[in-house]
């Protein structure tokens, strides 16, 4: 324990390798979570990965341009003296905490969590057999235990708890295969409600997400069927969605061509780079809570096997009290739908989904948030992990 008293979690995230608004949003909502929880709470990076988007030039010095990055964060949301970045990827140079303070942490800490499984365990997080894996993709893990590979194995098998955003993991409707030597429990992206509901003011005209249009990669191959990974494919299904309804939709977009541009636009959508709104954490949230509500897909692997998997930005979406209108991938047996919360599986679905939020905007916020209060709040979400953890 620290003089505080309190006990540590280290979090062991990589928003240098991703740091958009969407990612480290996601990440910070545990941090100041688990903080408010009563926990001293330590932001660690050893991820041994390139953090190549703050780099312009092939010699610029990636890991001191991370760890600026990084103290700048932390210090804005009260972590300022509990961070590390730990350049593995080049010298291993620690930067933030030192190498000793950071060796200590590891033995102290009461929880040490593997976010979005981006770390490989190394001996020190593993010595003390209080590393948790904490899933937020589903699916392409599942399928390479389900062929045995050696590789997912070993590196599951030093973690103590495994947690995954798969909502409907092991229900009847569920095909992503479940592992019986690894006990997967669901969970749910946590929100810190305060810091989304008082930047809502009245409704926007569209709705909107952000994300990527095109991912040609990791897609997956299950009992003789691909799972695609990039959500275009879905998108596509729904492309003619604005033409059917005078709502207007937008997508703040990434990984896209023009030639992607002028598609959406000739089918009616308002499209933006999603960087505009994706590399400043005011300029995101603002995006979100000046939405009309959320219109999104899902990952085909997500819908097809009906992982139950949710967004944490869609989770932030509700807490702004605004709308959520998401393609089902089986979270609806489990979060309430119908009333600020709607699962699709058609363009029809879409349409009554808008009418019925049109009709009565003012009722759809409030149930939006209730959602959030309900069951993302991090008093919910994180208290059960840390119970279901055994801490």
């Amino acid at each position: 324990m620290t003089r505080t008293g309190r006990e540590q979690i280290v979090f062991l995230g990589m928003m240098t390798k991703i740091p958009v608004g969407g990612a480290v949003w996601g990440t910070m909502q545990y941090l100041v979570g688990f903080e408010r929880l009563g926990y001293d709470v330590y932001y660690v990076e050893a991820h041994a990965r390139t953090p190549s988007m703050f780099m312009v030039n092939d010699d610029d010095d990636s890991s001191a341009l991370a760890a600026e990055y990084l103290s700048r964060l932390m210090e804005r949301f009260g972590f300022a003296d509990r961070w590390a970045f730990h350049a593995l990827h080049d010298d291993g140079r620690c930067y933030g905490m030192s190498a000793e303070r950071l060796r200590e942490l590891y033995r102290s800490a009461a929880l040490i969590i593997n976010y979005h499984g981006g770390t490989v365990p190394l001996p020190e997080h593993v010595e003390t057999g209080r590393l948790v894996y904490l899933e937020t993709d589903p699916v392409e893990l599942e399928i390479e235990l389900h062929n045995n590979d050696p590789a997912a194995i070993a590196f599951l098998e030093p973690h103590r708890a495994f947690f995954t955003w798969a909502q409907n993991y092991g229900h009847s409707d569920c095909r992503v295969p479940v592992p019986e030597r690894f006990p997967f429990r669901p969970t749910l992206p946590p929100v810190v409600n305060d810091l989304w509901e008082p930047f809502s003011n009245g409704a926007g005209e569209s709705f909107t997400t952000i994300g990527n249009w095109r991912q040609p990669w990791r897609d997956v191959v299950f009992e003789g069927e691909v799972y695609h990974w990039s959500k275009h494919h879905e998108f596509l299904k729904v492309i003619d969605l604005p033409r059917r309804t005078p709502q207007p939709f937008e997508l703040a977009l990434g990984s896209y061509e023009p030639a992607d541009k002028q598609l959406l636009e000739d089918h009616g959508w308002r499209v933006h780079d999603s960087l505009d709104v994706s590399v400043d954490l005011d300029a995101y949230r603002h995006y979100i809570c000046h939405s009309r509500g959320e219109f999104t897909v899902a990952k085909d692997q997500n819908v097809r096997l009906r992982s139950g998997w949710f967004s944490e930005r869609s989770a932030q979406y509700l807490a702004a009290g605004r709308p959520v209108i998401t393609q089902e991938t089986g979270f609806s047996n489990s979060l309430p739908t119908g009333e600020g919360l709607f699962g699709f599986s058609s363009t029809d679905d879409i349409l009554d989904a808008v009418e019925a939020i049109n009709s009565d905007y003012a009722r759809h916020s409030r149930a939006a948030r209730e959602i959030a209060r309900e069951h993302f709040s991090y008093e919910v979400v994180l208290r059960r992990l840390l119970d279901e953890a055994g801490l």
